[in-house]
């Protein structure tokens, strides 16, 4: 089923169309609010593809809340927003990640059909392994600008990285070019004793995703000039290749 690019509407869900009204004023809103100075310019390609995405997080909003409504899951529409680390944001993907956070509904939802994902036992041993490895050293190094930065002895340069290892920290140092200063060991983060939970949050992620790929597919239909940010077909992708 198609939609003429000219009728105002977000995107169709079960063959329903949904009123664009929600779109203009979530834009409305990030061209106010305290990051408008970051947004692309209005009317360029990039501003088009903010609003493809936006689109689409809405579109994943408004899938769940029907999902939501149809399973009669309890959800809290004044709830605060949630707040993903980076690791869960990126194996969810930034447009379900932003749904996520903003929607109770998309909360709810992932709750319900993931509730059952559980990791096996090889795999919450395997996340045990790598964790139990011996921790990187990662020096903390203050540039001749100033600049401090962290990194690996390795990924240094290799008279740099020969330099600082033999002078004590706090010394400055000048080797190929480069000034700096070591100031000490990153502290390494300690592992988790039981990776169980670390494991089955990550599970779940992957088995939501791949849920609300499939919902998305059989349940909404996109129109002309909000398809998806990503897709090749549409006008201002410019990943080509």
């Amino acid at each position: 089923m198609t939609t003429p690019a000219e009728v105002p509407v977000l995107g169709l869900l079960d063959g329903r169309p949904l009123p664009r009204t929600g779109l203009d004023r979530r834009l409305a809103a990030l061209r106010t609010g305290p990051r408008a100075a970051a947004l692309p310019a209005p009317g360029s390609g990039e501003d088009r593809q903010l609003a493809r995405w936006v689109a689409q997080v809405l579109l994943t909003e408004a899938l769940c809340e029907a999902v939501a409504a149809e399973r009669g899951l309890a959800v809290r529409p004044e709830a605060a927003p949630a707040r993903l680390d980076q690791r869960a944001a990126v194996e969810l993907g930034s447009i379900t990640a932003a749904a996520y956070e903003g929607s109770a509904a998309v909360r709810a939802v992932c709750a319900e059909v993931t509730a059952d994902v559980e990791p096996s036992a090889a795999e919450v041993a395997h996340y045990r392994a790598l964790a139990e490895r011996p921790p990187v050293v990662v020096w903390r190094i203050v540039l001749a600008d100033g600049s401090v930065l962290d990194a690996a002895p390795e990924t240094l340069p290799l008279a740099l990285s020969e330099a600082l290892r033999a002078a004590p920290p706090g010394e400055r140092v000048t080797a190929v070019g480069w000034t700096a200063t070591r100031l000490a060991a990153v502290p390494a983060a300690v592992p988790e004793t039981d990776p169980s939970a670390v494991v089955r949050a990550a599970a779940r992620r992957v088995a939501f995703v791949r849920w609300l790929d499939h919902a998305r597919a059989t349940r909404l239909t996109l129109v002309p000039g909000l398809e998806h940010p990503g897709d090749p077909a549409q006008p201002d992708n410019h990943h080509r290749h």
